[in-house]
């Protein structure tokens, strides 16, 4: 592949629902460009985006792929990503490192859940976007309500630069609002211009005259011409097109079917005649040292960030980055900021789908991937160490499901976890913790795909298997009332026996104090080389827990009175005493359950909150309060049980057809209801006794 200077570069992230045709378009995309020998299917397992085992088995993307395509003088670097909610983060990724967003609608099913998450992510940070609106030819397609819905929706910049010839099955081509003229596909699969039929000479006019009306109230020439009657050329209103998408304020339409190959070069021609080039708004990062913000243009020195990272057992780590200044080359050294050190970059190249192609200098603005870069991170800033700068991360959405995780061969486990651990390097929306409270390895992510196809590419790529289950609940145990208890250990087997007699205060302590431990012995009946055992024992006692064994919390223990042996007594005899003590006196004093509390902030469209209310209240939690955020959403607090969070995610992504996102943050210890607590002190008793 040629080298490309900064103004030929187009950026593109696909984004939109899933099953909307973006991998089939850019499947077109490659095939009309020369890089693949034949159309890819997505249903038939051939595209030559979703081409990984785990994509091919779901018939949807699972992440991110790059496909570089040379059209016409340009090159076009387009991203594929995925439309399933678990992979939001993905599409960040994506958007973050584009200059622009396709976003690709079904023209059946109109504007879905995936529309609207794609178009508020770009939105939030200013990126331009287009509309293409594929599946012209297929039945209820209505290009023209699904246009007055997207208006609705996103506004009035939304305006269509195309309208389609022919609807549903007879959809044969496009009309070029710009150019006026039509390309319809014929029998020989070439597309052939000719002129506007008759029939649409009256839509054509209305549809030209409104994007002449879109493109004048952001443009004063074209506004002044446009008043006073003048006509208006081709050129004008492309200047003006350009000029409104690169500000975000003007949203073309296009439409095709990727399937049917209709379209898709009108497609490209004008994704790379009026998007934007890199460099079009300024970029800004900090200087390392004195956190100065600083402006980078594309002539300056080099730097470049890694916005997406890859690990295969066999190709290794593969770092993906977008060069933001200066020139990139291959076998060549570059500082990263974030490691503070010198890091050597073999071969790069770029990705067309599954396929490789070397790259040996890449301009300012192009994207590139570079192989083994084992101390390189994503989100790390590469650049020239005379001209530091440091770029922001991508902000990643917070995990919403969390999965107890361990390895299915025990003699793997240590592989396991290095692999996994370098998944959470790649994928940021991931996590790996340990919990303190119940030992086990917590694995935190969107949702229950994207850990089904995490396990799955683990097995296949590294041969580790996961076992991916309901973790624990971190349960503790207190007490209600005070009381006083005894607990005597005596034995005797022959020569010296063992002797310890102690009696303890035990008393509940406000809710978060934690746990105390006092002595207010008189007289030397409970000797004081004698008194840290018994403080040691309570403390192990009470960490194992009596009821249901969970710690106990917030108890004050004081040891009041006991007896000794002047020759039987020790350390081990007074511990254990403490322990019997504590056993009995606890069983007296109203010994409860608690159950961890979370706060949970949900966000969602104020017209499923009904829904996710009345499922909250069967779960229950307590509603705090609700507030509306604007736009048609509305933002929930409630406190609820931690023991009902599992799989909750999935459960708020079915109410609300997958607009719905939550937070938790822990809140309090509260006492469980009688008849759960007692069916989990049952249950911690039966597997006591198997044991």
């Amino acid at each position: 592949m040629k080298e490309y200077a900064s103004e030929n570069l187009r950026n593109i992230a696909v984004v939109g629902h899933g099953k909307a045709g973006k991998s089939s378009l850019l499947d077109a995309c490659l095939f009309d460009t020369g890089v693949s020998k034949r159309l890819g299917r997505v249903d038939e397992g051939t595209s030559q985006l979703d081409y990984e085992p785990e994509a091919i088995r779901r018939k949807l993307s699972v992440s991110n792929v790059l496909a570089a395509c040379e059209w016409q003088g340009y090159k076009l670097n387009f991203i594929d990503t995925p439309g399933y909610p678990d992979f939001v983060g993905e599409v960040q990724t994506a958007l973050q490192a584009a200059d622009a967003a396709l976003v690709v609608i079904s023209a059946p099913a109109g504007i879905e859940a995936g529309t609207e998450r794609a178009w508020r992510l770009a939105s939030e940070i200013g990126l331009p976007r287009a509309i293409f609106m594929n599946k012209m030819d297929r039945e209820h397609a209505d290009f023209f309500s699904t246009v007055d819905e997207l208006r609705v929706r996103f506004g009035s910049g939304v305006v269509p630069v195309q309208l389609p010839v022919g609807r549903e099955a007879a959809f044969q081509g496009v009309v070029d609002l710009l150019a006026l003229h039509v390309k319809v596909r014929t029998h020989a699969e070439e597309a052939v211009e000719s002129e506007i039929p008759e029939y649409m000479q009256a839509d054509v006019e209305h549809a030209r005259q409104q994007l002449i009306e879109v493109l004048a109230d952001y443009d004063g020439k074209l506004l002044e011409k446009y008043i006073d009657g003048q006509p208006i050329t081709e050129a004008e209103t492309a200047a003006a097109l350009t000029a409104g998408i690169a500000a975000g304020k003007v949203f073309p339409v296009f439409c095709g079917s990727a399937l049917q190959n209709i379209g898709v070069k009108k497609l490209l021609n004008d994704l790379a005649e009026y998007l934007p080039a890199p460099g079009f708004r300024a970029v800004l990062g900090t200087h390392p040292d004195t956190g100065e913000v600083v402006e980078r243009q594309l002539t300056a020195p080099f730097s470049a960030q890694i916005f997406k990272t890859t690990v295969d057992s066999l190709a290794g780590r593969m770092s993906f980055l977008r060069v933001v200044s200066g020139t990139m080359r291959g076998d060549a050294f570059y500082y990263d900021v974030v490691r503070q050190e010198t890091v050597r970059v073999g071969a790069l190249y770029t990705m067309q789908g599954r396929r490789q192609e070397n790259l040996h200098v890449v301009s300012a603005g192009d994207l590139v991937v570079a192989a083994k870069l084992s101390a390189v991170r994503t989100g790390d800033t590469l650049c020239d160490e005379t001209a530091p700068i440091l770029y922001d991360r991508v902000p990643y959405p917070a995990p919403m499901l969390e999965m107890a995780v361990r390895s299915k061969n025990k003699d793997h486990e240590d592989k396991t976890f290095a692999v996994l651990a370098k998944e959470q390097e790649a994928d940021p929306t991931l996590q790996l913790v340990k919990n303190p409270d119940t030992k086990e390895m917590l694995l935190r992510g969107i949702g229950e795909v994207q850990l089904e196809v995490l396990a799955e590419r683990l097995q296949r790529k590294f041969g580790v298997e996961l076992v991916l289950q309901q973790p624990a609940v971190a349960y503790r145990e207190t007490i209600r009332r005070s009381v006083k208890a005894e607990g005597k250990y005596k034995k005797q087997s022959g020569g010296h026996g063992q002797y310890g007699h102690v009696w303890l205060e035990l008393s509940p302590q406000p809710a978060g104090a934690g746990n105390m431990f006092t002595e207010t012995v008189f007289g030397g009946s409970v000797p004081r080389q004698y008194i840290p055992a018994v403080e040691k024992g309570t403390a192990e006692t009470l960490a194992k827990g009596i009821l249901a064994g969970y710690p106990m919390v917030d108890m004050k223990v004081n040891l009041v009175d006991g007896s000794y042996h002047p020759v039987d007594s020790s350390e081990m005899a007074f511990k254990a005493a403490a322990a019997l003590a504590l056993r009995r006196g606890v069983m007296e004093a109203e010994p409860v359950l608690l159950e961890p509390i979370e706060v949970m902030t949900v966000l969602a469209p104020e017209y499923y909150m009904g829904d996710v209310i009345a499922n909250l209240k069967g779960k229950r939690a307590r509603i705090l309060g609700m507030e509306s955020t604007g736009k048609d959403m509305s933002r929930l607090q409630a406190e609820i049980p931690a023991a009902e969070l599992y799989k909750y995610a999935t459960e708020l992504r079915s109410l609300t057809q997958g607009r719905g996102t939550y937070t938790l943050a822990f809140s309090h210890y509260e006492a469980m209801p009688e008849k759960m607590a007692a069916a989990i002190i049952a249950g911690a008793s039966s597997s006591q006794a198997a044991d």
